[in-house]
């Protein structure tokens, strides 16, 4: 064991940003392998995913989720989670959970509103 571990050296981020980061990285695969089968999870897009420290619950964040999508990730929800277990070692494997990214709609918001001012500025101008 090397010195810096011995003293406790901080790691760069926190567990939860690393278990974060790890979950998303397994998820999307999982999501890619699961849109050769299932065609209503071929534009989805995961953006992030929340766990909660206790690891009960992870929240997927995705880049637009529409019912149809909303459906078909959830019947695909314990496969997510099974596959979860097979890659990741954590003390639990947290229930999935899945939702629009409220980053996405507050970008198409502010988006929105610069293409409006800019319409108004050429319209004036």
């Amino acid at each position: 064991m090397d010195l810096e571990r011995r003293r406790g050296a901080q790691r760069p981020y926190s567990r939860m940003t690393r278990v974060n980061a790890l979950l998303q990285e397994v998820l999307a695969e999982q999501l890619s392998r699961a849109a050769d089968v299932d065609e209503r999870l071929a534009l989805a897009t995961i953006t992030g995913v929340e766990c909660a420290p206790d690891l009960k619950i992870a929240t997927v964040y995705l880049s637009s989720l529409s019912d149809e999508l909303a459906e078909a990730l959830e019947s695909h929800r314990r496969t997510f989670q099974a596959a979860l277990g097979r890659e990741v070692r954590i003390r639990r494997i947290p229930t999935l959970r899945f939702a629009a990214d409220p980053a996405v709609a507050a970008g198409d918001r502010i988006e929105a509103a610069i293409r409006r001012a800019r319409e108004r500025d050429e319209s004036n101008g």
